[in-house]
């Protein structure tokens, strides 16, 4: 089953998340994004993000990435972003395809939300090392790119840069 991704022109943005409405339409990697952890061979990606609303006080999203030389799948994520009304307080609730689930928490300041794991589950039979703790970054760039940042930490790796891409909107 899909996570929801829906028509945002057709329902008002519910007031609570204006200070995310740069984040919404749908977002491709400019160039292949990089990414590398001491446990794997380094590699290079295309992603394409879609930031959704249908009036509740919730996002939708959904990413997909792609290898990007051979085009395979690679990852997706989906989920919901939330915010505490009132603050600049910020939740994403994700479900990976790898089959774990996080909630990352954090502050949205201006344009740039950064974002820490709270809690992470997996399922049993899920691949180690197995991941402990995420971080990420999404800034929207004056040049109205977006750029995505994640390090992670796993059993036996302290926290570190994993990934890094620069998007364009496309819708």
């Amino acid at each position: 089953m899909a996570c929801p991704v829906s028509n945002t022109e057709s329902v008002e943005l519910n007031p609570v998340l204006l200070p995310l409405d740069w984040l919404l339409g749908t977002w491709e990697s400019d160039e292949p994004g990089e990414g590398c952890f001491p446990t794997i061979k380094p590699f290079r990606y295309t992603e394409t993000l879609t930031f959704s609303h249908v009036g509740q006080p919730v996002i939708n999203f959904m990413f997909s990435a792609f290898h990007a030389e051979t085009k395979k799948p690679l990852h997706r994520e989906c989920g919901f972003i939330r915010m505490q009304p009132g603050t600049n307080r910020v939740a994403f609730i994700i479900a990976q395809n790898s089959g774990l689930v996080e909630i990352e928490e954090g502050e949205l300041t201006a344009q740039q939300l950064n974002l820490q794991s709270q809690a992470l589950a997996r399922i049993s039979f899920a691949r180690e090392p197995h991941v402990q703790q995420i971080s990420r970054v999404f800034q929207l760039r004056p040049d109205g790119r977006l750029e995505q940042t994640v390090s992670m930490a796993t059993d036996n790796q302290a926290l570190m840069q994993h990934l890094h891409i620069i998007y364009r909107r496309s819708s």
